[in-house]
């Protein structure tokens, strides 16, 4: 909502406070003001002047030579290129050493040999938006209509001396959606009167029911309904001192009928719709709703397809009108309209919703309508547009209003319990000051001793519980005069579960070897979410029943589609080695139809391209690949005491590599998946070489492990031994590894593999790995006989169990 200052004053004598100090006082009251604009973006030199003769430049087709009267004792003479100019026009000029919007300063000149002394302007020039200018002038300069002070101020004659405040507000407060609210809202915070506009209604001796009938069908769609008829409208532009007030609140003028109507919309926040009487096509209105299938072209000029769901605005046969969001392009008022039929009427905000949303039509009457307007002002805006018609556009109003009543206009009473409000507050207001903060908001209320009755005016919708009552004393009190209290009884110290200090220990690990944290959507689209989700013909994604679009229809089966999506939007911003991991939950079910709440599992997800190490004055480059991963997923292991319960064993996933996956056991039960994405995929997805993980994070988490028990440095020697095994190509190096240890016993402390090799010196279907093992006692130095017992009962245990041998 835009609220011109000058406009502001015309209900409420502010002008001792500075629209600054009216914003810091609006947001302290709970308005909050997003901007304070200044109309004149620095322009400063610019006057009325009159055009006494315009003459064709002597050597240019498309400039005139004009002296105009700028005030001083001689013309000017100026060169204007516009199409529009002549003689006898009343004409915006920035004189010499004027300023215009940029820092633009006008100098003398001299355009094709003839000097010019200044320039007429047009609206853009002054610093008018070009969707705010009339269509008149939407080409050339500005031209006044009426006859002005030569010498003038042209600033302040097109408004441009204002300041405008932009409100931000929240849907509750709708009744700061018109002049009048706002003007309310100010009188409450300086304890000013509010002056309502004076409407004078003259009319002849004719009956409007002579002209229209108005017939509701479903009164919960429409309580109210008034037709209004004015006769002999000449419709042409607005007055000035309008098109300055509607250019001021964001709306381009069109003319006096249309722009009264959305005058009043401003001032009243009633939306009201002017028909064309004699193209309405009958002397009803009915108001229904559509039929399926039926079509209208709106005053957009498109046409749009209705349902039972959209309420009409009818002749009785044909639709005039969207109830409360758009007119009809049949019954437009134009240039030869003379007769006027105004509606003003109160519509059901859900059928105004539901209507604007279907046809993705938003307008300032719906806006409205879906919040609520005043059910009180409904008939005084409709007769404040009637007189407005008949002062400004030479009209005469037809006498009565056609109308369908049925509209609720009672007044809500809340209870206000004194005592209660001061200690949910934390406050020790009197009651006077409560009465005189009532008295401000201009509610009226029964004193009952603690307890005081207050009656919401219709205007405030918003007013419904008690606590609504708390809050309007404590904006008018002032937030920042409520005292600071600590909470009474006992308090208990805030602390992590245990659960919570391992996830965060989780995303600390994770961050320190050098990933970054992405958080993304739990809504997917139905294709992302069968992507990496377990194969279980039991499990079926989990759909919305009313999504917001089919991309967000689902929820994620798996964290990897989403992360996909942050590397391409990174890689198509040259942003090429990227490291990300993400903590956050999957939702599946076992039902197709849903009945109780889907199974949440909290996951760890990540996912590596490009290069992992980088040393530019070494040359050295190393790319992620799929070890590089798993050593990340062991760590982490291993930050919990588990690398001794975990390990990998090669499986083939959807949208996988068949080669280079592998699933991440926890004690023999499936705890996750890492490896390098399939080619195909990774070409689908846009994506380079890219290698994930996922694991089931509360698995992870909810492992019992014996708590860290710390040793001392040995202080004896250990003997370490290396020896190179050939076994046959599908045999795992963790499968040896783990043999390896079970058998070593106490004395084996550490088993590495350092090398694997197959190739023409190796018989076909066998491969070599070589391992270094660590022997160590901590009560004493080994011997070489100790170390050897040991040694080859584990070269035994290799050959009895998987047939390892000794390469030679």
């Amino acid at each position: 909502m835009l609220v011109s200052y000058k406009w502001l004053q015309d209900y409420v004598k502010v002008d001792d406070v500075t629209p600054k100090e009216i914003a810091e006082k609006m947001t302290r009251g709970g308005i909050e003001i997003d901007f304070v604009h200044e109309l004149n973006q620095g322009v400063r030199g610019v006057v009325v002047g009159y055009v006494r003769s315009c003459e064709q430049h002597p050597n240019a087709d498309k400039l005139n030579v004009c002296q105009v009267d700028i005030g001083e004792e001689e013309p000017v003479q100026i060169v204007c290129g516009a199409k529009n100019i002549a003689a006898g026009q009343y004409v915006a000029v920035a004189k010499v050493g004027a300023v215009l919007p940029g820092n633009f300063k006008i100098k003398k000149a001299k355009l094709r040999g003839e000097a010019s002394h200044g320039m007429i302007c047009s609206l853009q020039e002054l610093g008018i938006e070009s969707k705010l200018v009339h269509k008149d002038f939407a080409e050339g300069i500005y031209v006044f209509k009426e006859e002005v002070e030569v010498g003038a101020d042209a600033l302040a004659l097109l408004n441009l001396d204002d300041t405008v405040l932009e409100l931000d507000l929240t849907p509750n407060r709708s009744d700061c959606l018109n002049m009048l609210g706002v003007a309310y809202e100010v009188a409450a915070l300086y304890d000013r009167e509010v002056e309502l506009p004076a409407v004078s209604l003259q009319t002849n001796d004719e009956h409007a029911s002579d002209y229209i009938d108005v017939n509701v069908e479903n009164t919960d769609d429409n309580p109210y309904y008034g037709a209004a008829i004015i006769k002999d409208v000449k419709v042409g532009p607005s007055p000035l001192w309008l098109q300055n007030r509607l250019t001021a609140a964001g709306i381009r003028p069109i003319s006096n009928v249309v722009d009264i109507t959305n005058y009043v919309l401003l001032e009243y926040g009633q939306p009201l719709h002017a028909f064309d009487y004699d193209k309405f096509g009958s002397k009803e209105v009915v108001v229904r709703r559509a039929r399926e299938g039926e079509k209208m072209i709106t005053l957009d000029e498109a046409e749009r397809a209705l349902s039972t769901d959209h309420l009409l605005i009818t002749n009785g046969e044909k639709p005039m009108a969207i109830a409360g969001v758009m007119g009809g392009q049949t019954s437009e008022v134009s240039d030869e309209t003379t007769t006027i039929l105004l509606e003003a009427a109160y519509f059901n905000p859900a059928a105004v919703r539901k209507a604007s949303r279907d046809l993705g039509l938003r307008s300032d009457s719906s806006a409205r309508f879906e919040k609520g307007v005043d059910p009180s002002r409904v008939k005084a805006a409709g007769e404040r547009a009637a007189a407005l018609i008949a002062e400004l556009c030479d009209g005469t109003i037809v006498s009565g209003v056609v109308e369908s009543d049925q509209l609720n206009r009672e007044e809500v009473q809340v209870h206000l319990n004194l005592p209660r409000m001061n200690n949910r507050l934390g406050t020790d207001i009197s009651k006077a000051d409560v009465e005189g903060i009532f008295n401000r908001l201009q509610f009226t209320y029964e004193d009952q001793g603690e307890t005081l009755v207050i009656s919401a005016p219709t205007r405030r919708g918003d007013i419904q519980i008690e606590e609504d009552l708390f809050e309007e004393v404590a904006r008018l009190y002032g937030y920042d005069t409520i005292p600071t209290t600590l909470p009474v009884g006992a308090t208990t110290q805030g602390a992590l579960t245990p659960y919570q200090a391992k996830r965060r220990r989780v995303r600390r690990y994770l961050e320190s070897v050098g990933l970054t944290q992405a958080i993304t959507y739990s809504l997917t689209s139905p294709k992302k979410a069968e992507g990496f989700a377990e194969e279980s013909p039991a499990e079926t994604a989990v759909r919305l029943a009313m999504p917001m679009s089919e991309d967000r229809s689902t929820m994620r089966t798996s964290l990897i589609p989403h992360l996909f999506d942050v590397l391409t939007y990174n890689l198509n911003r040259k942003n090429q080695d990227l490291h990300l991991y993400e903590v956050g939950s999957i939702f599946t079910s076992e039902e197709k139809v849903l009945t109780s709440q889907p199974v949440e599992r909290e996951m760890v997800a990540a996912a590596f391209t490009g290069l992992w190490l980088e040393h530019p004055w070494q040359g050295e480059k190393k790319p992620v690949d799929f070890f590089v991963v798993k050593g990340i997923v062991e760590g982490l292991f291993a930050e919990f005491g588990l690398e001794d319960q975990v390990s990998f064993k090669q499986a083939k996933r959807p949208k996988m590599h068949p080669g280079r996956t592998a699933v991440i056991m926890l004690n023999d039960v499936e705890a996750g998946f890492i490896g390098q994405v399939h080619p195909s995929t990774e070409k689908e997805e846009d994506l380079r070489e890219t290698y994930v993980f996922q694991l089931d994070l509360e698995m992870l988490l909810n492992v019992d492990v014996e708590d860290v028990v710390y040793q001392g440095l040995p202080r004896f020697p250990s003997i370490q031994r290396d020896i190179a095994l050939v076994v046959n190509s599908e045999v795992q190096a963790g499968e040896v590894e783990k043999l390896i240890s079970q058998t070593g016993g106490s004395l084996l402390r550490s088993v590495q593999l350092f090398d694997l090799y197959q190739g023409e010196h190796m018989e076909e279907g066998k491969k070599s790995l070589a391992f270094s093992l660590t022997y160590l006692d901590p009560e004493k130095t080994l011997t070489d006989e100790d170390v050897t017992l040991v040694h080859e009962k584990v070269l035994e245990e290799l050959q009895a169990q998987i047939g390892a041998s000794l390469r030679s």
